[in-house]
């Protein structure tokens, strides 16, 4: 008996051993096998484990040892106002950009990464419609806690399904019917800091972030669960609490990696979840209040009389999900739950975030804020806006679409081959992450000209497609069949809450601003937008 146990545990050994050989050796040897053998090249992995993290480590560390730019509060922020940030946070990308051109690979631990800069390749991925392109597996497995299998992460037949079921809800006449929602909130938030001038008497230090955070968690509360939207403001409140715990992530690919900080990549293997550390224990935590609260909000609908909304649409489609066998394993309360934390990201997270660096630049360039105000009293007259007075704000518009180009929320566009497929010239194997560094197109000089490190609204003067010299350089949103559901509803939200700022205000920077984008999951003030608020 003791032989045979003894024969057991050796053969899993084994095959332990085995398979991880396969993940951490024969597998990105494969796949780099491949990619060189089509001339694709990249920086040699360091080590099996880390892959080309210790030369990240090591260019970011000379890079910021060499920044003369200072981090602390000045009498002049403006004056230490750069926009090129990429270069702080992705230098090791634009250096290996340089050495081995606009595609390369290279590793995090046992990942490899096809990184394309190439805006015709990045058209291809982009515009691509088959399902063979799907989103990387650790945005639903390590990301799970916060995206599960909801449309933002999911891939293939459920992430098709759930597009169809939820796209009619972001169209632009069901968002109209929101601007009411939009407009009374926000004038409820912008009458909380006339309070404060008035306290301040005349001028008051607000850090604008947290405010418009609560306001875009308001908005989208009202639009996504109706009647329970105060319940789904305490949701996002514990969810924004779990995406600053999963933030504290260095690399993916590395087992155990959650515990390293300052984020810029994810773990992938799913062994980072479980490993019983503080932060995962506490992420777990959160993870089952959140759950707990979205089903009792799901509960009180179905008890509740029928109400028209996103998560109604939510429902039905988890629903016929299930029933039309689209899921592997997954129940229809969990996808009713990721549906609803993906909501988080679609119309809350990244909407207050480019509303607070819409502010700072406006606060940065008092001219382009004086011709955004002038406008808006000339379109609006003193009125609350309708929907055809936001199309006809096109200076407001211009200066949104450089926020978005100089501080996109998303970092990278992601993408998995879960099939061999093929991209222009490259044939790209199976079980390949491609990663689009959004921030490092959008700032390109060879796509947008000499000033692409500069704050230049007017460069979208005729659209975006003139802005740029390669059209598909210009993602904010995504671009093709998996662009943000909700882009259309984020430019109102944008416009109605900046419209109605700049009527009632004028604004500069606070001298204790501290200019200093961080990768939060999205691009983030490190410590919040501190503006100076005085009656317009």
């Amino acid at each position: 008996m003791e032989a045979v146990l003894t024969a057991v545990v050796s053969s899993i050994i084994v095959v332990l051993i085995g398979y991880i050989y396969g993940v951490l050796v024969l597998n990105p040897k494969r796949v780099r096998f491949k990619l060189e053998g089509q001339g694709i090249k990249g920086p040699p992995p360091c080590s099996i484990l880390l892959g080309n993290i210790p030369q990240i480590r090591q260019i970011k560390l000379q890079i910021t040892h060499s920044d003369s730019t200072p981090n602390h509060p000045s009498d002049d922020p403006i004056a230490t106002l750069s926009h090129d940030w990429p270069s702080l946070l992705f230098p090791h990308l634009k250096l290996w950009h340089r050495q081995y051109g606009p595609v390369f690979i290279y590793s995090t631990g046992s990942i490899q990464m096809l990184c394309i800069m190439d805006p015709d390749i990045v058209k291809e991925i982009i515009l691509c419609s088959s399902l063979d392109l799907g989103k990387p597996p650790y945005l639903s497995k390590d990301r799970g806690p916060l995206l599960g299998q909801g449309v933002i992460s999911s891939s293939g037949s459920i992430w098709a399904h759930q597009r169809k079921i939820i796209s009619p809800e972001f169209y632009p006449d069901k968002v109209k019917g929101m601007m009411g929602l939009m407009v009374e909130a926000t004038t409820s938030m912008l009458g909380s800091w006339e309070d404060r001038i008035n306290i301040s008497g005349g001028t008051a230090d607000i850090t604008v972030d947290e405010d418009l955070r609560s306001l875009s968690a308001d908005i989208i509360s009202r639009a996504a669960f109706g009647s329970s939207y105060s319940l789904g403001k305490d949701i996002f409140s514990k969810l924004r609490a779990l995406q600053q715990l999963m933030a504290k992530t260095l690399f993916i690919g590395i087992p155990g990696s959650r515990q390293v900080k300052n984020s810029l990549y994810e773990p992938h293997i799913p062994l980072a979840t479980y490993m019983p550390t503080k932060n995962n224990f506490e992420i777990r935590r959160l993870e089952k209040e959140i759950n707990s609260m979205i089903l009792r909000v799901v509960e009180e609908r179905m008890m509740a009389k029928h109400e028209n909304d996103f998560l109604q649409k939510i429902l039905e489609g988890a629903r016929t999900c299930v029933e039309n066998d689209l899921t592997a394993n997954i129940d229809t309360e969990k996808l009713i739950v990721d549906n609803c934390k993906n909501m988080y990201f679609a119309g809350h997270e990244t909407t207050a975030t480019t509303a607070a660096w819409s502010l700072m630049l406006l606060a940065a360039y008092p001219d382009w804020q004086a011709r955004a105000r002038v406008e808006v009293l000339e379109v609006c007259g003193g009125r609350i806006p309708a929907a055809d007075d936001l199309r006809n704000m096109k200076v407001l518009t211009m200066i949104i679409q450089e926020t978005l180009r100089l501080y996109p929320p998303a970092v990278f566009v992601a993408r998995a081959a879960l099939e061999d497929a093929r991209l222009k010239d490259i044939q790209v194997p199976k079980g390949l992450d491609i990663q689009i560094p959004v921030p490092l197109l959008h700032q390109n000089p060879d796509f947008w000209g000499p000033d692409a490190h500069r704050f230049n609204p007017e460069r979208f003067a005729n659209g975006t497609g003139a802005a740029c010299k390669a059209q598909h350089a210009y993602m904010p949103f995504g671009l093709g069949a998996r662009v943000c559901l909700g882009q259309y509803f984020a430019m109102v939200e944008l416009k109605v809450i900046l419209s109605f700022m700049l009527s009632k205000f004028s604004f500069s920077l606070s001298p204790a601003y501290r200019h200093s984008p961080a990768i939060r999951l999205v691009i983030q003030p490190e410590h919040g937008v501190k503006l100076l608020l005085r009656r317009a």
